[in-house]
């Protein structure tokens, strides 16, 4: 028998627009509504990211953030 989809856990979240645009094309070509397309990815965030660019990107968009955010 699956395991019955939950989504016990709701939060406010603030996202840039271009962040909030990328989760609804993903969640859309997927056929998931956006708060099953987030638990998808943080359910499953090793096997979908790689290592190494997400510590490159992550390094960018902290460099970038105090400016971003003025």
């Amino acid at each position: 028998m699956p395991k019955r989809f939950r989504l016990t856990r709701r939060f406010a979240v603030a996202m840039t627009d271009d962040g909030y645009r990328g989760l609804k094309r993903f969640s859309q070509e997927a056929g998931l509504d956006e708060g099953e397309a987030l638990s998808f990815l943080f359910e499953h965030f090793d096997s979908v990211t790689d290592s190494e660019a997400l510590a490159t990107r992550l390094r960018l968009f902290n460099a970038e953030l105090e400016a971003r955010k003025r």
